[in-house]
């Protein structure tokens, strides 16, 4: 844990993720925060290549910007993670899993990952589990 570095106290994502969701791709809110639409303006953590798009997946963090919801927090900056992506990826045991849309639950401190929201309404991908247990606390249905 006293390592220094930045994300030393999550634990492992036990699946090769792929990164599917681009800078500026507008994602639903899984989470009853008042947002319904946020935009993604930055991925956390993210070391890339010069002039390569930046991508998120699923148990990233990643900043938004509100487009849709309830007029307190549109155009507001918040953290949020990743709880599910569109495009399929692999489980360490075979298995390969996607879900019907991009979503993400908005986060009210970044290092504790507390939910702003007090319900996520559908699934949540089990490797949210794993790394995000306030987040599980408020799922419906983890996958």
């Amino acid at each position: 844990m006293g390592t220094g570095r930045k994300g030393a106290g999550l634990k492992a994502i036990r699946a090769k993720i792929s990164k599917s969701i681009n800078v500026g791709s507008w994602i639903m809110v899984a989470d009853n925060s008042g947002a319904k639409i946020v935009k993604v303006v930055n991925i956390r953590n993210y070391h890339g290549v010069k002039d390569r798009q930046p991508k998120c997946g699923i148990g990233d963090t990643i900043f938004v910007v509100v487009k849709k919801g309830s007029p307190d927090t549109v155009h507001k900056k918040f953290p949020a993670v990743v709880v599910r992506q569109r495009k399929e990826y692999r489980r360490h045991d075979g298995t390969r899993v996607s879900f019907e849309d991009n979503a993400c639950a908005i986060v009210k401190d970044i290092d504790k990952y507390e939910p702003q929201g007090t319900i996520i309404r559908g699934p949540i991908a089990r490797e949210i589990s794993i790394r995000f247990p306030n987040i599980t606390k408020i799922a419906s249905k983890i996958v």
